[in-house]
């Protein structure tokens, strides 16, 4: 592509080209906001993250063969270079990326789902559903990107514009024109789906989480981005969580059609009569929905009250897509979700739990669901990340000790921090009124030793990593799989 189409997308200050580079006979190959990526025929883009500033690396992406610039100020880089100076690199590199790809998100219907909890299960209900009655659908979120038979694995739950814009030309080049888009709460901040269209817009719940030092310095700023999902992006349908304190603060104000959905409350979607249910190597809960006047009965592998609103705002957004409630009911009976609520049946009698639950209230939320199906002991496995969010390891710890029979304290993405100094931050929350507990740093140690100690009836939950198959420590990703290490189990333990 020529760099005189690309500069015609941003709005640029200022030029300063002493190379003699003509943009109008220069072609641009890749975009790139990693040096690491730079090359011949790239054109870099220095934008700040959480930590570094892209700007710093300049020098790096031209030492790889770089030669194109876009910066927020004047950078140091050679005389052969070309710098195009914009007031906002991140919204360059999304219009560049859109422009760069064809605009793919211009010919499909994307539905953006944002939200503290549920933002996963949710989305793959929805996939699932889409694909399964002859639309074929693609996904972009925590568990990776997922069309036809092609799987990716993501750094970030929504990925960096250019990446987007890059599955999206994939998504359509094989015909998939729908697509289930998980909008984190950076992603909004950091202008990663600036400029697409989101059709379909829905608002799990809001409770606080990714404050911090590298993500959110407050709640209202948390809220606030969230917020721009339905401010911002055109959406034509919303469909919101009625029952959360904040969902008018969030969604009130946009003049689309929008759909409430509630747990025994009035509303557009609402669901009583609930059942929980429980089998080997299975937790679900049935309910019956209300909509337009009309009750039918749903029933899902999934258990908690949480997952009832997911199944709601699942057949909200696929009645709109023109789904029959009886094609949508019928496939969400037999959905299983990676890494969320991931059900292993034990030799012992025993039921393995795999929850990606990583902070107070999905801690919380998960225990007190899998409370209602009485078993033997509820023990708990989980940790904290190592490096930042340090709030939660209070909250983990209070909810974990009170509400679970048993705790076995471990690692979890502990980075380069000490995973015995981080379990013995969480530890300090136990009290002499709280469930007992022991402390094994090593995940896969801890959780076979919850494995083998396991009792018929008991529901032993992993929390924290889920549908992750890596561990983070000293800076590097290790191959871990939680349900690798339980299948193992089960098959060298077999009666």
């Amino acid at each position: 592509m020529l760099l005189s189409e690309l500069l015609g997308v941003i709005d640029y200050k200022e030029i300063i080209n002493r190379s003699g580079i003509d943009a109008e006979n220069v072609t641009v190959d890749t975009l790139c906001c990693d040096s690491r990526k730079a090359g011949e025929g790239s054109m870099f883009v220095c934008i700040s993250g959480a930590h570094s500033d892209g700007h710093d690396f300049a020098k790096a992406a031209y030492a790889c063969g770089c030669r194109i610039f876009v910066s927020e100020k004047r950078i140091r880089v050679p005389d052969d270079s070309f710098v195009v100076i914009t007031s906002d690199t991140r919204i360059a590199l999304a219009k560049l990326s859109a422009y760069f790809f064809g605009n793919p998100a211009d010919e499909m219907t994307v539905i953006g789902i944002t939200g503290t909890k549920g933002k996963t299960t949710t989305s793959l209900l929805i996939y699932n559903i889409l694909n399964e009655s002859g639309i074929p659908t693609g996904y972009i979120g925590s568990n990776g990107v997922s069309y036809l038979d092609y799987q990716f694995s993501t750094l970030n739950t929504t990925p960096e514009s250019y990446d987007l814009h890059e599955h999206m030309r994939k998504m359509l080049d094989c015909g998939v024109k729908t697509l289930v888009m998980e909008v984190s709460s950076q992603a909004l901040k950091m202008a990663r789906v600036h400029g697409i269209k989101f059709k379909v817009a829905v608002f799990t719940n809001l409770s606080p989480d990714h404050i911090g030092e590298f993500e959110h310095p407050d709640f209202a700023d948390y809220k606030n981005c969230k917020r721009t999902l339905f401010t911002s992006y055109g959406a034509d349908y919303v469909v919101y969580n009625a029952d959360d304190e904040y969902a008018l603060s969030v969604v009130g104000g946009t003049g689309c059609k929008k759909s409430g959905i509630s747990v025994g409350n009035d509303a557009d979607y609402r669901a009583d009569s609930i059942t929980y249910f429980r089998s080997p190597g299975n937790i679900g809960v049935s309910f019956e929905c209300t909509n337009d006047g009309k009750t039918f009965p749903v029933a899902l592998s999934f258990p908690g009250e949480f997952s009832v609103y997911n199944a709601l705002t699942a057949i909200a957004v696929c009645k709109y897509l023109g789904l029959p409630e009886g094609k949508i009911t019928k496939t969400m009976r037999h959905i299983r979700v990676k890494g969320r609520f991931e059900t292993h049946e034990l030799p012992s009698g025993a039921t393995v739990v795999i929850d990606y639950a990583h902070n107070g209230v999905s801690l919380k939320a998960a225990l007190s669901a899998l409370r209602v199906y009485n078993p033997t002991r509820l023990v708990c496995l989980f940790g904290s990340i190592g490096g930042r969010t340090k709030m939660r390891r209070a909250e983990l710890g209070l909810v974990a000790s009170r509400d679970a029979d048993f705790c076995i304290l471990t690692s979890d993405n502990p980075d380069n921090e000490s995973p015995s100094a981080i379990i013995g931050e969480i530890a300090s929350y136990f009290s002499a009124d709280s469930c007992p507990y022991i402390a094994i740093p090593d995940r896969r140690e801890a959780i076979l030793y919850a494995l083998e100690n396991s009792r018929k009836g008991d529901i032993i939950l992993l929390a924290g990593k889920g549908h992750e198959t890596y561990q983070i420590v000293c800076g590097k990703r290790q191959k871990f799989s939680e349900s690798e290490i339980v299948e193992q189990f089960c098959s060298e333990n077999k009666n």
